[in-house]
């Protein structure tokens, strides 16, 4: 008797091919936008927008850069998450080494500012038959960057427009416990978070670890990815990639003497941007388009993803 054939179940076999396929670029041409002041409305800062090049019209996401970074060390991440349809626009932020000491009210406000500025200049600037559906429009924010999405969710800056998402991209809201940047958002207590809407926290498995004794940790315990998790309202989803850095996401061009600061995996950089570039986008997929197919079998099985996932966790109630 012939050893009977093993088969998969045809809709498990469709879905984990769907969830594959976003830590892959998606189908969808990509362009990249440089807007500064040659146009008009002008934006309160520079920004750099990701968009796809097919007629349509796209929901939008806003990606804050980290401490001392730039927008255009992004822009792997943001032409893969563009390729799948959404707008992505990415602010440049004034850098200043004083900013940490100063706080973050400078960048809430010009983040807020930006914001205000998609509804009628992000139109003028997107190809042709390219429309911003700012209904859905989605807030992500990297290292100091998160705390700034976080703080702007939380109320700390106005603006005429609504989130419907949360992102933080390994977040840190300071140097540590009793050494927060302004304003102070973490509370230590379960849940508290007053932000009416789902986040997603990335965070990264080597992020608290030192580089040497010249510099500290770049995402150090109690102000980074695990009590921002801690801190949210459900629906929220955790998934910390394990092997990685807190600036393993960034292009590989971006200066050596900026990512030299942090604990770095030794592994493949690429594998852990389309890691973070995919959830990223199973998670768009699912709270601005309904479409929540490969955020949940990410969930139940992470291993499809380049990197290893651990923790992973979410609560929906």
């Amino acid at each position: 008797m012939a050893a009977p054939v093993e088969t998969m179940n045809p809709s498990t076999e469709v879905l984990e091919t769907a969830v594959t396929s976003v830590f892959q670029p998606g189908k969808l041409a990509v362009e990249l936008i440089s807007v500064d002041h040659n146009t008009d409305p002008t934006p309160p800062i520079p920004v750099l927008i990701a968009a796809p090049k097919d007629s349509g019209t796209y929901p939008v996401a806003m990606l804050l850069h980290g401490f001392c970074l730039q927008n255009h060390f992004y822009e792997q991440v943001l032409k893969h998450i563009a390729s799948f349809g959404f707008i992505m626009v990415a602010p440049q932020f004034h850098i200043s080494i004083l900013g940490m000491a100063k706080g973050d009210t400078e960048d809430i406000s010009a983040a807020a500012q930006v914001t205000d500025w998609l509804a009628k200049g992000l139109p003028s600037v997107l190809p042709k038959g390219v429309e911003p559906n700012l209904s859905k429009l989605a807030l992500a924010g990297h290292s100091r960057g998160g705390h700034t999405a976080f703080s702007l969710a939380l109320g700390h800056g106005k603006t005429n427009l609504n989130f419907s998402a949360l992102i933080g991209l390994d977040p840190v809201a300071g140097q540590g416990k009793f050494l927060q940047i302004s304003p102070k958002i973490l509370t230590y207590e379960p849940s508290s978070f007053d932000i009416a809407m789902p986040v997603l926290v990335i965070g990264t498995g080597l992020g608290e670890e030192k580089r040497n004794i010249l510099f500290p940790p770049c995402a150090p315990k109690d102000v980074n990815h695990k009590e921002f998790y801690l801190e949210c309202k459900p629906p929220c989803y955790y998934f910390v990639t394990k092997d990685y850095g807190h600036l393993d996401m960034l292009d590989d061009d971006a200066p050596k003497f900026m990512t030299c600061m942090c604990k770095d995996g030794k592994n493949c950089k690429d594998m852990m941007r389309r890691s973070v570039a995919g959830i990223m986008v199973a998670f768009l997929k699912a709270v601005l388009s309904g479409d929540d197919g490969d955020l949940s079998v990410i969930l139940k099985d992470p291993g499809l993803a380049p990197t290893t996932l651990d923790p992973v966790e979410h609560r929906l109630a």
